[in-house]
């Protein structure tokens, strides 16, 4: 049996569907507005511009910024290649607001409430926090703490976001767990020695496209939150 003190957690496709409820949400605002596209190759779009806008401040080209700056930028960005013009100011904050009432994926809410008995619970995203409380009473997820990114002023998979995290708790990286369905974040917190559970998330980006299995080595694999908790003797 692992023991381990505390479980973190990415959020973005391990916890919540972003994929369909962006499109859900690009949906209801855009066509209210008078467009018509496809909706979940927009989300896709958006999504897509996540990892280059985050590397411009791993990289140290820009200052650190919330999330939520960053995917205004790049809705800016993506609107024009989908035809979509002179979209209203409040309008486009409220779809930027999008990525704060994403669903959480079934499994989730049992899952969690299974591991909170044994286990502090903290989201380790590149969330900011706003966004993260908001995800949290919309879900239900049951968090000791939100950390991650803003905490750390920085974006994963830098280590000090791992390290941040553990030092929050006071407590050392071997008694930390990262939890995720994308095997290079499980890979990043590895190296900081934090212990690592990936969880299945097969369709995070559509049908089939996600993965089934961790492809680096880890602690637990599980199918989904609640098969975790079973893991974990939760």
């Amino acid at each position: 049996m692992i023991t381990v003190k505390a479980l973190f957690f990415d959020v973005f496709g391990t916890l919540v569907d972003f994929r369909t409820g962006v499109a859900r949400e690009a949906e209801t605002i855009l066509a209210r507005a008078g467009h018509r596209l496809d909706w979940l190759a927009f989300a896709d779009a958006w999504r897509n511009e996540y990892q280059p806008a985050m590397e411009e401040i791993r990289a140290g080209r820009a200052p650190f910024c919330k999330l939520d700056v960053l995917h205004r930028r790049n809705l800016d960005r993506i609107l024009p290649r989908f035809g979509v013009a002179e979209l209203a100011e409040a309008a486009a904050r409220d779809l930027n607001l999008a990525w704060h009432r994403l669903p959480a994926w079934p499994d989730v809410p049992a899952g969690l409430a299974r591991l909170k008995r044994g286990f502090l619970l903290a989201p380790v995203s590149n969330g900011n926090i706003s966004l993260m409380v908001d995800l949290a009473r919309r879900n239900n997820f049951p968090w000791d703490a939100i950390l991650g990114a803003e905490i750390a002023r920085d974006y994963k998979r830098k280590p000090r976001v791992y390290l941040a995290a553990c030092e929050a708790f006071d407590l050392p990286p071997g008694d930390c767990m990262m939890v995720a369905a994308h095997s290079d974040d499980l890979q990043a917190a590895a190296k900081c020695g934090l212990r690592t559970a990936h969880v299945a998330r097969p369709n995070e980006r559509g049908p089939g496209i996600g993965e089934v299995a961790p492809t680096v080595p880890v602690d637990v694999a599980a199918a989904n939150l609640e098969d975790l908790a079973a893991k974990l003797g939760a």
